[in-house]
């Protein structure tokens, strides 16, 4: 039987609030998993919303349970395209972008969220990178953006264990702008994205961007460092075998090489 198969407009929803437009992922099935429909459709609609004058901020969610679980690792055996994820990644956007977590934001789903200016975050949802559990290591800009944002001791042993951290302690860390009762964190996103919008456009995207520019190395020296070491893991037998090991729900057979 072949995989189920959606399209970006299906993959992502938006919905305009007045100067506001609400993105959602929308793979409730899958855990919002990046695949590559929902890769291409993140990307069209950051496109709308930093190309639409009539919008000035944004909020990314997910529908279902939870943010997004990371990685399709599925979808990442079959060599599907998630290429314009890592274009969001590696580029933002042009205009405030808020998260709103509900139940969990891990792997790449926690990267996807690192990527916006501002995250909301329901009590009890989850945060992590988990990638070292299954032969990889979280390149979508977990590792380089974490420790300005928790800390380098907590970035570290977020990285090495791939254990989750609360939302409550992701709050105590400074992660999270808006600690929401759980149900709420669109609502509150949705309000404070209302209240960025009541100012002037042009103001507020050069705010966040100059806030961005001045915190550490430069993005380009960073993902320059991460480039020497991503070619090596990325192509390792243990790369392979963890999509496996996945796939075939059994535990992974590691050899370091």
């Amino acid at each position: 039987m072949s995989e189920p198969t959606d399209t970006p407009t299906d993959a992502v929803l938006t919905e305009q609030h007045g100067r506001v437009l609400l993105i959602t992922l929308n793979r409730p099935d899958a855990m919002n998993a990046i695949n590559g429909a929902l890769s291409t459709g993140l990307w069209d609609a950051v496109q709308r919303l930093n190309e639409d004058p009539g919008l000035t901020a944004g909020v990314l969610t997910g529908t279902g349970a939870g943010f997004s679980s990371g990685m399709d690792l599925k979808a990442f055996s079959r060599g599907e395209d998630i290429g314009p994820m890592f274009t969001f990644i590696q580029n933002g956007s042009t205009k405030p972008l808020i998260a709103a977590i509900e139940g969990f934001a891990l792997a790449g789903g926690l990267e996807l969220a690192l990527t916006c200016d501002l995250l909301v975050a329901a009590k009890g949802a989850k945060l992590g990178i988990p990638e070292v559990k299954v032969g990889l290591f979280a390149a979508g800009g977990g590792l380089l953006r974490l420790p300005s944002r928790v800390g380098y001791s907590k970035a570290m042993e977020m990285a090495l264990t791939g254990d989750p951290i609360s939302a409550e302690e992701a709050n105590s860390f400074g992660l999270i702008a808006r600690l929401s009762e759980p149900g709420s964190a669109v609502a509150d996103a949705l309000a404070l994205a209302e209240r960025i919008a009541k100012n002037a456009p042009l103001a507020v995207a050069a705010s966040s961007t100059i806030i961005k520019a001045t915190v550490g190395l430069t993005e380009a020296e960073m993902w320059a460092l991460q480039q020497e070491h991503q070619g090596t893991v990325f192509m390792s037998n243990d790369a392979r075998e963890g999509p496996k090991a996945f796939a075939e729900k059994r535990e992974p057979n590691w050899t370091g090489s």
